[in-house]
């Protein structure tokens, strides 16, 4: 049994190390993704709440993947109803279960976006949520990908002090995605901040490695660190630009590859 699990890491590892060399390549050739979305990217213009526009386009483009037969698991994260680290008054414990349940809103109602655009789709905690979630589950998940079903993996990891990055790491590494794809409202990875610095420079590649040395901040350390020692890629891209998650999957990228 040992042996067989030995040759299933080697075997494992082997596949991930042709994905990366195609990332490299410019060669994207993908069948599963985790898609992380920005709950202030979903917001458009106004930075709270939805634009519901701005779901409706990334509706259309993820039933597009589903059609050309990607099997696309998606995080959300809740900063456009909830940032309790900002808050100085609420207990840092109960500001985070706060932010689980924003992500929680966020899923249903861009998961009910997608349906009407009819694409079908599940919902995953990983608490209880009565008839509003299913409890996560590797398998039940798998299930739904097999059918051509969209996952949204909500709740964060159900526990505080994790992000909704650690999160998008650790559920892209559990359904064994090829990449994770990062739609943000920044259209890349920059040395700094181009929102207060207009000098900052964007980068076409950069390692994992690089991201937590300079601590850019593209998802925060400790999902930073789970990428590394998985070996998980990502692609980080404006959700702005007009049909950026296909162009994505399919080749064109106008953000960053953050390689490992």
């Amino acid at each position: 049994m040992y042996k067989n699990f030995v040759k299933y890491v080697i075997l494992k590892t082997t596949m991930r190390d042709e994905i990366l060399k195609r990332i490299k390549n410019g060669e994207y050739s993908m069948k599963r993704v985790l898609l992380k979305l920005s709950g202030e990217a979903l917001a458009g213009e106004k930075h709270t709440g939805f634009d519901e526009p701005t779901v409706v386009g990334v509706a259309k483009q993820v039933a597009q993947l589903v059609q050309d037969g990607i099997e696309v698991g998606i995080v959300i994260g809740g900063g456009n109803f909830w940032r309790g680290r900002s808050s100085e008054n609420i207990d840092r414990t109960k500001a985070d279960q706060i932010g689980m349940l924003a992500t929680v809103m966020n899923c249903i109602y861009v998961s009910e976006i997608f349906r009407s655009q009819g694409m079908k789709t599940q919902i995953f905690t990983p608490f209880s949520c009565g008839a509003f979630t299913e409890l996560f589950s590797k398998d039940k998940a798998n299930e739904g990908f097999a059918n051509g079903v969209v996952s949204f993996f909500a709740g964060g990891t159900g526990h505080p002090y994790f992000s909704t990055d650690t999160t998008t790491v650790l559920r892209a590494i559990e359904i064994e995605a090829d990449v994770i794809l990062l739609a943000k409202s920044i259209d890349g990875v920059y040395d700094k901040d181009p929102k207060i610095c207009p000098d900052a420079k964007k980068y076409d590649e950069i390692s994992i490695q690089d991201v937590i040395d300079k601590r850019l901040g593209v998802v925060d350390l400790a999902a930073s660190i789970l990428c590394m020692e998985n070996k998980m890629p990502m692609l980080v891209f404006g959700l702005n630009e007009e049909n950026s998650i296909v162009n994505t999957v399919n080749g064109t990228l106008h953000g960053t590859k953050v390689t490992v």
